[in-house]
């Protein structure tokens, strides 16, 4: 399986060592660099600290979400439930739990999208076909729990909560790491998340933001700030353009309709998503890319490689491409292999 994925760790030779005009994440607020793994402990502290504070912190984390089963069937070659799943205080979330039929403890997958059908291979909409993550995997040993958005995807429902929407999200998805981890049948320390496009943008916060995600997929959600792709939406009130006095008109930030909110903040300050991919080092991670992430991303991602070379490791960071948005057969079978090689018995995934 290895030999099958292992190309997929490295840059095209055209990328290798380039690095964009990204500001290294190894340098310091205060521009000392970062020379230690010592050093890269105390650098990201400081990065996880500077998005929180421009994002608005996280409300607690739920130190045993509820996790209340509504309904159990016999599903193929394994176990399906319909759950509810307690992502907030005081705010639930339906979703489905598949286990398979072998003995356990098993590693675990937690699926995100716009609906929790979808990813659980109950979904109907257009190319559903290839978004099933949570059941191919589950057919691969896994147990995942699917969920989908809390509320409408362009009107999330934070309960309490101040932060930024796709901040919030990353919070809900920690929650249900601690509710997976918490059942007899998965090995707690082997959790990965994954989510395609608009998941694929809740997938990476959540996996950036928690350190417990084990690894993560990111499927062609934007991987960087990027205004010339109307797709890559960080600006968006649903995502990062919150404010509480304002509501810019959706699309492309121009001077009319400009920058709001944290996404606002985080711009004219230099910052960009690479330095949340930095937070998920030693962590594997897969970028699935289409027409949002293209091989051009390896500028950002390589970021993430020179870390990891501080830390002393290596094949972490990976990018597959494919032409389109929607992911095909041959991207989810890589997909597939990348959470069979890190998270299953033997695999390299790191958790602190």
């Amino acid at each position: 399986m290895w030999r099958e994925i292992a190309p997929y760790f490295s840059p095209p030779p055209e990328l290798a060592n380039e690095f964009g005009s990204y500001r290294s994440p190894l340098i310091f607020a205060d521009g000392r660099p970062v020379k230690t793994p010592a050093d890269w402990r105390l650098r990201h502290q400081e990065i996880l600290d500077q998005w929180h504070k421009v994002m608005a912190p996280w409300p607690p984390l739920i130190e045993k979400p509820r996790i209340e089963c509504l309904e159990t069937k016999r599903r193929e070659r394994f176990t399906q439930k319909r759950v509810r799943v307690e992502i907030a205080a005081g705010q639930t979330a339906d979703g489905y739990l598949l286990a398979p039929d072998s003995q356990g403890p098993h590693p675990a997958v937690l699926a995100v999208f716009y609906d929790a059908e979808t990813s659980a291979g109950l979904g109907q909409g257009k190319n559903s076909q290839w978004l099933d993550f949570a059941h191919q995997l589950t057919k691969r040993g896994f147990v995942t729990l699917s969920i989908g958005s809390p509320g409408s995807a362009w009107k999330p429902n934070l309960g309490t909560a101040q932060c930024q929407p796709l901040s919030f999200l990353g919070y809900a998805a920690a929650n249900c790491h601690t509710a997976l981890a918490s059942l007899p049948e998965v090995d707690a320390k082997r959790i990965g998340v994954i989510g395609h496009s608009y998941g694929g943008k809740w997938a990476m916060f959540a996996s950036c933001l928690y350190e417990k995600f084990a690894c993560a997929v990111w499927s062609d959600p934007g991987i960087v700030f990027d205004e010339t792709r109307p797709n890559v939406n960080y600006w968006e009130p649903w995502y990062l353009g919150a404010e509480a006095v304002r509501q810019r008109i959706p699309g492309v930030p121009t001077k009319e309709n400009p920058r709001t909110g944290a996404y606002k903040q985080l711009v004219e300050a230099g910052h960009d998503l690479h330095e949340l991919h930095s937070l998920m080092a030693p962590r594997p991670l897969l970028v699935s890319g289409g027409s949002e992430d293209p091989p051009e991303r390896w500028r950002a991602l390589n970021h993430t490689i020179a870390v990891n070379r501080l830390l002393g490791c290596s094949d972490r960071v990976a990018m597959t491409n494919r032409k389109d948005h929607t992911p095909t057969a041959e991207s989810n079978q890589q997909i597939y292999m990348f959470f069979e090689h890190f998270l299953k018995p033997g695999g390299k995934a790191t958790t602190r």
